[in-house]
Protein backbone atom coordinates (compact mmCIF):
# COMPACT_ATOMS: atom_id res chain seq x y z
CA UNK A 1 0.00 0.00 0.00
CA UNK A 2 2.91 2.83 0.52
CA UNK A 3 4.16 2.21 -2.56
CA UNK A 4 1.33 2.52 -4.13
CA UNK A 5 0.86 5.77 -2.46
CA UNK A 6 4.38 6.60 -3.60
CA UNK A 7 3.37 5.55 -7.12
CA UNK A 8 0.29 8.01 -7.24
CA UNK A 9 1.98 10.89 -5.18
CA UNK A 10 4.78 10.29 -8.37
CA UNK A 11 2.25 10.78 -11.03
CA UNK A 12 0.37 13.61 -9.41
CA UNK A 13 3.83 15.82 -9.20
CA UNK A 14 5.35 15.28 -12.67
CA UNK A 15 1.35 16.31 -13.81
CA UNK A 16 1.75 19.38 -11.79
CA UNK A 17 5.21 20.38 -12.93
CA UNK A 18 4.67 19.60 -16.46
CA UNK A 19 1.12 21.13 -16.49
CA UNK A 20 2.12 24.60 -15.13
CA UNK A 21 1.70 25.24 -11.18
CA UNK A 22 1.39 28.66 -9.20
CA UNK A 23 3.74 29.08 -6.66
CA UNK A 24 4.14 27.26 -3.51
CA UNK A 25 2.81 29.76 -1.40
CA UNK A 26 0.57 31.67 -3.27
CA UNK A 27 -2.12 28.97 -5.01
CA UNK A 28 -3.73 31.83 -6.51
CA UNK A 29 -0.93 31.99 -9.05
CA UNK A 30 2.07 33.98 -10.86
CA UNK A 31 1.26 35.52 -13.82
CA UNK A 32 3.05 37.92 -16.17
CA UNK A 33 1.81 41.33 -17.32
CA UNK A 34 -0.53 41.70 -20.12
CA UNK A 35 1.39 44.32 -22.07
CA UNK A 36 3.68 41.24 -22.96
CA UNK A 37 2.58 39.89 -26.26
CA UNK A 38 1.23 36.75 -25.96
CA UNK A 39 2.79 33.00 -27.35
CA UNK A 40 0.13 30.86 -30.30
CA UNK A 41 3.21 28.62 -29.79
CA UNK A 42 2.12 24.69 -28.20
CA UNK A 43 4.34 26.18 -24.99
CA UNK A 44 4.96 28.83 -23.24
CA UNK A 45 6.17 28.50 -19.86
CA UNK A 46 7.29 30.43 -17.07
CA UNK A 47 10.35 29.00 -14.30
CA UNK A 48 11.84 30.56 -11.85
CA UNK A 49 12.49 31.19 -8.15
CA UNK A 50 12.76 33.20 -5.43
CA UNK A 51 12.41 33.50 -1.38
CA UNK A 52 9.66 34.05 0.88
CA UNK A 53 9.29 35.68 4.56
CA UNK A 54 6.31 33.92 6.37
CA UNK A 55 5.85 32.38 10.16
CA UNK A 56 7.62 29.39 10.54
CA UNK A 57 4.55 27.12 11.29
CA UNK A 58 0.86 28.23 11.32
CA UNK A 59 -0.10 30.52 14.21
CA UNK A 60 3.61 31.17 14.82
CA UNK A 61 4.98 34.40 16.68
CA UNK A 62 8.29 34.28 14.24
CA UNK A 63 8.68 34.47 10.66
CA UNK A 64 11.70 32.52 8.83
CA UNK A 65 12.95 32.79 4.67
CA UNK A 66 12.02 30.16 2.56
CA UNK A 67 13.06 29.43 -1.00
CA UNK A 68 10.39 28.83 -3.35
CA UNK A 69 9.81 27.83 -7.10
CA UNK A 70 7.94 29.84 -9.89
CA UNK A 71 5.93 27.32 -12.56
CA UNK A 72 3.53 29.64 -14.55
CA UNK A 73 2.01 28.52 -17.76
CA UNK A 74 0.35 30.43 -20.37
CA UNK A 75 -0.19 27.75 -22.84
CA UNK A 76 0.52 23.58 -22.91
CA UNK A 77 -0.01 20.78 -25.16
CA UNK A 78 -1.14 17.39 -24.61
CA UNK A 79 -0.96 15.42 -27.99
CA UNK A 80 -4.46 13.74 -28.28
CA UNK A 81 -6.18 16.71 -25.74
CA UNK A 82 -4.68 19.78 -27.54
CA UNK A 83 -4.61 22.90 -24.89
CA UNK A 84 -4.96 21.80 -21.54
CA UNK A 85 -4.17 25.30 -20.52
CA UNK A 86 -4.15 28.42 -23.07
CA UNK A 87 -3.37 31.68 -21.59
CA UNK A 88 -4.12 32.22 -18.22
CA UNK A 89 -4.09 35.84 -19.01
CA UNK A 90 -7.66 36.14 -20.91
CA UNK A 91 -9.93 38.71 -20.21
CA UNK A 92 -13.04 36.90 -20.21
CA UNK A 93 -13.82 33.23 -19.76
CA UNK A 94 -12.73 30.36 -17.37
CA UNK A 95 -9.36 29.05 -16.87
CA UNK A 96 -8.65 25.52 -14.91
CA UNK A 97 -5.05 25.26 -13.45
CA UNK A 98 -2.94 22.90 -10.97
CA UNK A 99 -2.20 24.35 -7.67
CA UNK A 100 -0.18 23.27 -4.83
CA UNK A 101 1.30 24.42 -1.21
CA UNK A 102 3.72 23.15 1.19
CA UNK A 103 4.39 23.22 5.11
CA UNK A 104 7.80 22.38 6.82
CA UNK A 105 8.09 20.37 9.57
CA UNK A 106 7.13 21.33 12.62
CA UNK A 107 8.91 20.65 16.28
CA UNK A 108 8.11 21.33 20.06
CA UNK A 109 11.87 23.04 19.93
CA UNK A 110 10.87 25.47 17.04
CA UNK A 111 8.81 27.54 20.29
CA UNK A 112 8.74 27.55 23.67
CA UNK A 113 4.71 27.43 23.48
CA UNK A 114 5.36 24.15 21.44
CA UNK A 115 7.07 22.28 24.46
CA UNK A 116 4.98 18.85 24.36
CA UNK A 117 3.75 18.59 21.15
CA UNK A 118 4.64 15.45 18.78
CA UNK A 119 6.57 16.42 15.52
CA UNK A 120 4.69 17.44 12.27
CA UNK A 121 6.53 16.01 9.59
CA UNK A 122 6.37 18.46 5.90
CA UNK A 123 3.62 17.78 4.10
CA UNK A 124 2.84 18.44 0.17
CA UNK A 125 -0.12 19.79 -0.70
CA UNK A 126 -1.31 19.00 -4.35
CA UNK A 127 -4.97 19.85 -6.01
CA UNK A 128 -6.62 22.08 -8.89
CA UNK A 129 -7.88 25.34 -9.54
CA UNK A 130 -10.97 27.21 -10.98
CA UNK A 131 -11.18 31.06 -11.76
CA UNK A 132 -13.17 33.35 -14.30
CA UNK A 133 -12.11 36.72 -15.56
CA UNK A 134 -14.85 39.42 -16.57
CA UNK A 135 -12.14 41.79 -17.51
CA UNK A 136 -10.76 43.61 -14.61
CA UNK A 137 -11.80 41.28 -11.78
CA UNK A 138 -11.13 37.62 -11.80
CA UNK A 139 -12.67 34.87 -8.62
CA UNK A 140 -10.93 31.27 -8.32
CA UNK A 141 -11.64 28.58 -6.28
CA UNK A 142 -8.84 25.88 -5.64
CA UNK A 143 -8.84 22.56 -3.57
CA UNK A 144 -6.10 20.45 -2.37
CA UNK A 145 -5.17 17.40 -1.25
CA UNK A 146 -2.60 16.61 1.48
CA UNK A 147 0.69 14.08 1.48
CA UNK A 148 2.96 13.30 4.45
CA UNK A 149 2.77 15.74 7.21
CA UNK A 150 -1.09 15.61 7.29
CA UNK A 151 -3.68 13.66 4.82
CA UNK A 152 -6.24 16.24 5.11
CA UNK A 153 -8.00 18.93 2.39
CA UNK A 154 -7.91 22.95 2.01
CA UNK A 155 -9.54 24.82 0.01
CA UNK A 156 -8.95 28.39 -0.87
CA UNK A 157 -11.50 31.00 -2.11
CA UNK A 158 -10.82 34.56 -3.59
CA UNK A 159 -11.38 37.38 -5.80
CA UNK A 160 -8.56 39.49 -7.53
CA UNK A 161 -9.00 43.13 -9.02
CA UNK A 162 -6.39 43.66 -11.60
CA UNK A 163 -4.53 46.63 -12.73
CA UNK A 164 -2.12 47.72 -15.19
CA UNK A 165 -1.23 50.64 -14.06
CA UNK A 166 2.24 50.89 -16.13
CA UNK A 167 3.08 49.67 -19.08
CA UNK A 168 4.68 46.38 -18.78
CA UNK A 169 2.87 46.14 -15.02
CA UNK A 170 0.40 43.88 -13.75
CA UNK A 171 -1.24 44.63 -10.16
CA UNK A 172 -3.91 41.95 -8.66
CA UNK A 173 -5.37 42.41 -5.40
CA UNK A 174 -8.27 41.32 -3.04
CA UNK A 175 -9.54 38.83 -0.59
CA UNK A 176 -8.82 35.49 0.84
CA UNK A 177 -10.73 32.44 2.87
CA UNK A 178 -9.44 29.15 3.34
CA UNK A 179 -11.13 26.30 4.64
CA UNK A 180 -9.53 23.17 6.12
CA UNK A 181 -11.02 19.52 6.91
CA UNK A 182 -11.57 17.76 9.77
CA UNK A 183 -7.96 16.16 9.84
CA UNK A 184 -5.87 19.28 8.48
CA UNK A 185 -7.52 21.10 11.26
CA UNK A 186 -6.54 18.71 13.96
CA UNK A 187 -2.98 18.01 13.05
CA UNK A 188 -2.22 21.90 12.79
CA UNK A 189 -4.35 23.75 15.58
CA UNK A 190 -5.49 20.14 17.67
CA UNK A 191 -3.40 19.57 21.07
CA UNK A 192 -4.02 16.20 22.59
CA UNK A 193 -4.31 15.56 26.15
CA UNK A 194 -0.85 13.95 26.75
CA UNK A 195 0.83 16.82 24.31
CA UNK A 196 -0.69 19.05 27.20
CA UNK A 197 0.13 16.95 30.20
CA UNK A 198 3.60 16.67 29.15
CA UNK A 199 6.20 18.55 31.58
CA UNK A 200 6.67 21.46 30.83
CA UNK A 201 3.63 22.53 28.60
CA UNK A 202 1.27 25.42 28.55
CA UNK A 203 -1.12 24.30 26.51
CA UNK A 204 -4.35 22.85 27.22
CA UNK A 205 -6.51 20.49 25.23
CA UNK A 206 -8.11 20.99 22.38
CA UNK A 207 -10.37 19.68 19.34
CA UNK A 208 -10.24 21.10 16.30
CA UNK A 209 -13.12 20.39 13.80
CA UNK A 210 -13.30 21.24 9.81
CA UNK A 211 -14.10 24.79 9.02
CA UNK A 212 -12.66 28.22 7.63
CA UNK A 213 -9.48 28.45 9.49
CA UNK A 214 -8.52 32.11 8.00
CA UNK A 215 -9.65 35.35 5.88
CA UNK A 216 -7.43 38.20 4.37
CA UNK A 217 -5.96 39.60 1.69
CA UNK A 218 -3.27 39.54 -0.86
CA UNK A 219 -1.36 41.35 -3.49
CA UNK A 220 1.06 40.46 -6.33
CA UNK A 221 2.58 42.67 -8.55
CA UNK A 222 4.45 41.49 -11.64
CA UNK A 223 6.51 43.72 -13.96
CA UNK A 224 8.30 42.70 -17.28
CA UNK A 225 11.88 43.50 -17.66
CA UNK A 226 11.79 42.16 -21.62
CA UNK A 227 9.67 40.00 -23.19
CA UNK A 228 11.21 36.79 -21.32
CA UNK A 229 12.55 37.76 -17.81
CA UNK A 230 9.69 39.32 -15.22
CA UNK A 231 9.89 40.38 -11.47
CA UNK A 232 7.25 39.41 -9.03
CA UNK A 233 6.42 40.46 -5.76
CA UNK A 234 3.93 39.46 -3.79
CA UNK A 235 2.58 40.17 0.39
CA UNK A 236 -0.25 38.62 2.21
CA UNK A 237 -2.48 39.24 5.61
CA UNK A 238 -4.10 36.50 7.29
CA UNK A 239 -6.19 36.37 9.98
CA UNK A 240 -7.11 33.23 12.20
CA UNK A 241 -11.07 32.71 12.68
CA UNK A 242 -12.90 30.01 13.76
CA UNK A 243 -11.40 26.89 15.84
CA UNK A 244 -7.84 27.89 14.37
CA UNK A 245 -7.93 31.10 16.39
CA UNK A 246 -9.20 29.48 19.97
CA UNK A 247 -6.24 27.57 19.45
CA UNK A 248 -4.16 26.95 22.23
CA UNK A 249 -1.70 27.25 19.75
CA UNK A 250 -2.74 30.14 18.40
CA UNK A 251 -3.47 32.05 21.41
CA UNK A 252 0.11 31.46 22.26
CA UNK A 253 1.40 32.47 19.09
CA UNK A 254 -0.29 34.63 16.99
CA UNK A 255 -3.42 35.57 15.29
CA UNK A 256 -2.42 37.55 12.26
CA UNK A 257 0.22 35.87 9.84
CA UNK A 258 1.86 38.39 7.37
CA UNK A 259 4.49 37.21 4.65
CA UNK A 260 6.16 39.14 2.07
CA UNK A 261 8.03 37.02 -0.89
CA UNK A 262 10.25 38.32 -3.91
CA UNK A 263 11.20 36.38 -7.33
CA UNK A 264 12.11 36.47 -10.97
CA UNK A 265 10.75 33.83 -14.19
CA UNK A 266 12.50 33.46 -17.45
CA UNK A 267 9.98 32.61 -20.09
CA UNK A 268 11.16 29.34 -22.80
CA UNK A 269 8.10 29.46 -25.54
CA UNK A 270 8.67 26.26 -27.98
CA UNK A 271 6.91 24.23 -30.19
CA UNK A 272 7.37 19.91 -29.73
CA UNK A 273 4.62 18.36 -31.79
Amino acid sequence: MRNCHLIWLTFITTFAVFAGISDAHAQDGISVSESRPQSYRQYDIHLGGGAIYKPKYPGADKSVVYPFPIISVGSFFIPGLGQVVDNQNIRRGFNIYPSFDFYGTRKASDSPDLIGTTEIDWALELGFGIGYRYDWIRGFFELRQGFNGHTGQTADLGIDFIMNPFDRLEFRFGPRATWGSNEFMETYFGVTPAEAASPGSILTPFSASSGFKSVGVAALASYSLSEFTTLHLRGSWDRFIGDAEDSPIVQAGKEDQFSLGAGITYRFVFDVF
